[in-house]
């Protein structure tokens, strides 16, 4: 395997610990990798984790590094006939993050990193520094100053380095990438490391295997930096190539109001992000004004016919309420793609065919480090 540029198609060495091309800057893809999916019969003999595809994964499951991450229930949404809702936040360390930050991890320590670096607005940074604890590297993460101190009390409580700095979101990953371009660090951004990815996917492939080998029409996904959409769209993909499934779902972004670079890039037919001015929103989770991955994210998403929308602060807050009067409580970016269902944005019918869902959404972060609302 290599990691290959998306720009120009340069190549680099895993071992180089390259996080974007060194010739033009581009983001980078893993190469030379094909996933297959395992047979039907074996998958139900192997642990409930997402390590049950490992044949999928672009890396080995470390025994002593998997804390049980992955296939995360299904839950019937209230009042949206349907509509089913994936508890991610169930994850070890609170977030669907773990499904990338555990294969990055994995990578890092088969590569024998001395020190992992990342940044992040809380979940992937706390996802990063709970795997790099069990893995025993020492780990540096870069988060936004006014990042919620629930995230902030765990990133601290897993022994990481935690460096606050001042600005936007965009700031931050500036620091990072300064410190991730000394010598031996390992940049193990849920951004710009493509491993992140391949762990993202198996959202999706959890989502077919519970649905007895189907998907539903539309995947309804919050989107900032893109990993989940990313990661969904891939292990499409992937289950498409192998015949898996017929078609490919139709994928749905939703993007707070405030912070929504990708939606208006749809609405002016860009090929990548818009220029905003961003504005404050509780969904600090997909506040991400320049997303990296735009032009990858954008063409994912008119690849499978779908969409991106958006919502307003006051429907985000009522989606998270409504969510926890019915038990889910969750983080208020994990709300958004629910704030999205109640206000009607979704291409749904009202028909419903057998038992299959029309549409998924994840839960993806648990309230309990979230900011209040």
């Amino acid at each position: 395997m290599t990691l290959q540029c998306t720009r120009c198609s340069h190549e680099h060495a895993l071992a180089d610990f390259a996080w974007r091309c060194v010739r033009c800057q581009g983001v980078l893809d893993v190469a030379g990798f094909a996933a297959v999916m395992p047979d039907p019969t074996a998958l139900t003999r192997r642990a409930s984790t997402l390590w049950r595809y490992a044949e999928a994964l672009p890396v080995p499951l470390p025994a002593e590094l998997t804390m049980g991450e992955g296939m995360t229930p299904l839950v019937a949404a209230q009042d949206a006939p349907g509509v089913l809702l994936k508890a991610d936040y169930l994850m070890p360390s609170g977030s669907f993050k773990d499904r990338g930050a555990v294969v990055v991890t994995a990578l890092a320590q088969q590569l024998d990193a001395g020190r992992i670096v990342a940044d992040s607005s809380g979940n992937a940074g706390a996802a990063i520094a709970a795997y790099a604890a069990r893995a025993r590297i020492p780990c540096e993460i870069y988060v936004p100053a006014a990042t919620s101190t629930g995230k902030l009390a765990q990133l601290h409580a897993y022994g990481a380095i935690v460096r606050r700095v001042p600005g936007s979101r965009e700031d931050t990953a500036a620091a990072a990438a300064q410190a991730a371009d000394v010598p031996g660090a390992f940049y193990a951004s849920h951004v710009y490391n493509p491993f992140f990815v391949h762990g993202t996917k198996t959202y999706v492939l959890e989502l077919w295997e519970q649905l007895g080998g189907s998907l539903p029409a539309v995947l309804v996904l919050p989107v900032g930096n893109g990993t989940l959409v990313l990661g969904a769209y891939l292990g499409c993909r992937e289950l498409l190539a192998q015949g898996l499934i017929a078609r490919m779902p139709r994928i749905v972004a939703v993007q707070a109001e405030g912070c929504a670079p990708l939606a208006s890039a749809i609405c002016e037919n860009l090929d990548d992000s818009a220029d905003i001015t961003p504005s404050a929103t509780i969904a600090e989770g997909i506040a991400i004004a320049r997303p990296a991955r735009a032009a990858q994210i954008l063409a994912a998403i008119r690849h499978t016919n779908g969409t991106i929308v958006t919502v307003k602060e006051n429907q985000i807050r009522a989606a998270h309420a409504a969510l926890a009067s019915t038990g889910l409580y969750v983080e208020p970016t994990s709300a958004v793609c629910w704030a999205a269902i109640r206000a009607g944005l979704l291409p749904l019918t009202t028909a419903q065919h057998d038992a299959a869902p029309q549409a998924v959404a994840p839960l993806c972060g648990s309230g309990l480090k979230g900011p209040s609302v």
